[in-house]
C-alpha cells in the first residue's frame, strides 16, 4: 500500500496559482481576501459578498481550482466550450458559478490567465460589486 502525499506538499505546490489568483482578484476595486471553509477567498469588501474561492484540493478534490460567480448562462457555454478547462463545483455550480482548474486539470492544460481574469471581473460584476463611495449617505 503506497503512502499518500502529506499535504503540506500539495498546499506548496498550490502557492504559484494561489499567488496569481490572489493579484487578479485583488485588483477588484475594494475587494478583500479572508479565509472561508479553510481556503483563501474574495469579497467584494469587508462585509461584501463572495466572488471567487481558491479551492487547493478542497474535500479531496483531485485538482486547485477556482470558483468563479459567473451567471449560469456563461458557466454552460463555458462548460460546452472547453470542459477540459472547467467544472460545475459542489454547492455553488447550482447557482451557475463555474470552476476553472488552475494546475492543469485532467487535460494538463496550462491555465488561460488572460480569461481567468476577465472571469474574475464579470464574477465580481456578478454578485453585485459594491456602488462607488461619493462620500454622501
Amino acid at each position: 500500500m503506497a503512502a499518500s502525499k502529506p499535504k503540506t506538499a500539495t498546499k506548496t505546490k498550490a502557492r504559484a496559482p494561489l499567488d496569481r489568483l490572489r493579484e487578479i482578484c485583488l485588483t477588484m476595486p475594494g475587494a478583500v481576501e479572508k479565509l472561508s471553509h479553510g481556503e483563501p477567498t474574495w469579497f467584494t469588501g469587508p462585509k461584501g459578498k463572495v466572488f471567487v474561492m481558491f479551492d487547493d484540493h478542497h474535500h479531496g478534490a483531485a485538482h486547485v481550482s477556482a470558483y468563479i460567480a459567473t451567471p449560469m448562462e456563461l458557466r454552460d457555454e463555458l462548460l460546452a466550450a472547453a470542459p477540459d478547462r472547467y467544472w460545475i463545483p459542489p454547492y455553488v455550480g447550482g447557482k451557475g458559478w463555474v470552476a476553472v482548474y488552475l494546475d492543469g486539470g485532467p487535460a494538463a492544460l496550462e491555465p488561460d490567465w488572460a480569461v481567468i481574469a476577465g472571469l474574475v471581473r464579470e464574477g465580481f460584476a456578478n454578485v453585485g460589486a459594491p456602488p462607488r463611495r461619493t462620500g454622501r449617505r
